[in-house]
């Protein structure tokens, strides 16, 4: 038979059955690898033994069961291999198991073609003078376990570099607001949909330009996956690098709009906007909505509320047959700023649609919505909440009222002033 199977004994405390495929092409099978093995004692670890003797067999008898594969350097290379490389055989093996433990074995007169082999892939190298059961069940076992530890390895460096890929994308939705000399105080919480592992379609910003004025800004872009998370990263740099510039109200959100246009990946992609430009002395503010909900305003002594959103404009992307409101089609601009007071001391809630969509009493329940969040907003501010305790409650108590984790992305963020200057 050109292949055989039978089984011999690998001591050890690893009492797994494990199965060996030795690739060799001595016909009269000198190397006994089941005597060697049974000679290292009769208690432990079972090892199965099948035996190739070329390498045409060896890939048909290399399944997924076979844990380990003994190759001998000295088999006749592939046809395909170019020139004589004396490590062609292995290089084959190593291809067809990439997910197996190897090990080589050669003459002693061969050891530094043996030290290649392990440099090329193989777990060990074995030379056929000195092998003996011991040394053979030992190299067998250690072999297995250190493809074993590779292959760990190779998924926690995987999973290293995707945890650095997501922060990168994190440090880009959700960036370090710039504040420098504002007396404001600023939270926030971002919470992905239970599809997203970390990041959604959900962005914001807040930053001070030197007149003294503090700009926020909230969006989203439709849909979850990573192209819509990474537009949110390239709108929200887009944003401050404009906001920088000079821009705000309907010249900023216009360009914006090309840069989504030019961005996109189709023409079915918009994001809703949000921003609110506050005056240095913190009682004004210019508010442009582009298809966003309205944010939520706290005054001393008085309830929350919606600052108002009758003349908010459309949705960055969507056609303006879609969505133009009366206001345009009189002349007057896609994206009207908005002036609105804020008194001395004040609390401002700006957040995406995710905090609102939620089920108010459980499945099958109609939505919170914004009179919903509201009122829920008054309760917590009646107990005294603020800042980053507020946004937690909000959202643990958004997410506890739908009956389960939100679909949709949620990020809220607070802007707060507690003191009253003239």
């Amino acid at each position: 038979m050109d292949a055989t199977a039978m089984t011999g004994t690998v001591t050890g405390t690893d009492r797994t059955d494990l199965t060996l495929l030795v690739v060799e092409d001595d016909p009269a099978g000198a190397l006994a690898v089941p005597e060697l093995l049974d000679a290292a004692g009769a208690a432990g670890t079972r090892v199965r033994i099948r035996t190739a003797r070329n390498l045409t067999e060896a890939e048909r008898l290399l399944t997924d069961d076979v844990h380990c594969v003994l190759v001998d350097l000295s088999l006749p290379g592939p046809r395909a291999a170019a020139g004589d490389d004396p490590l062609a055989p292995l290089r084959h093996i190593l291809r067809l198991a990439p997910r197996h433990a190897v090990l080589a074995l050669a003459a002693s007169a061969d050891a530094e073609l043996a030290a290649e082999a392990v440099r090329v892939g193989a777990q060990d190298h074995l030379f056929r003078e000195e092998l003996d059961g011991r040394l053979l069940s030992r190299a067998i076992r250690y072999a297995v376990e250190r493809k074993r530890a590779d292959a760990v390895q190779v998924k926690l460096t995987e999973s290293r570099l995707r945890a650095q890929e997501n922060a990168r994308l994190e440090r880009g939705l959700l960036p370090t607001p710039l504040l420098e000399g504002s007396d404001l105080r600023f939270a926030a919480h971002y919470r992905p949909g239970r599809s997203r592992a970390l990041l959604g379609g959900d962005f914001y910003d807040v930053v001070r330009t030197p007149d003294g004025t503090v700009h926020a800004m909230i969006g989203d872009v439709c849909g979850h996956g990573p192209d819509e998370a990474a537009l949110g990263v390239e709108l929200r740099i887009a944003w401050r690098a404009l906001t920088f510039a000079g821009l705000c109200g309907d010249e900023l959100l216009s360009t914006m709009q090309q840069v989504l246009e030019h961005e996109r990946e189709s023409e079915e992609i918009f994001a809703t906007l949000c921003t609110v430009d506050i005056a240095p002395d913190g009682r004004r503010a210019g508010l442009c909505l582009a298809g966003h909900p309205s944010p939520l305003i706290a005054r001393q002594g008085r309830a929350a509320r919606l600052l108002p959103y009758e003349d908010g404009g459309p949705a960055l992307g969507l056609p303006p047959r879609n969505a133009l409101p009366q206001a345009l089609r009189a002349g007057d601009t896609p994206w009207p700023r908005r002036q609105v007071e804020l008194g001395g001391a004040w609390s401002l809630l700006m957040y995406t649609d995710g905090l609102i969509e939620g089920r108010s009493a459980g499945p099958g329940s109609p939505r919170l919505g914004q009179d919903g969040m509201v009122a829920m907003m008054n309760r917590q501010l009646a107990e005294g909440l603020r800042g980053e305790e507020l946004l937690e409650a909000a959202v643990t108590e958004v997410r506890s009222l739908n009956g389960g984790e939100l679909t949709d992305d949620v990020a809220v963020l607070a802007l707060e002033r507690d003191r009253t200057r003239g």
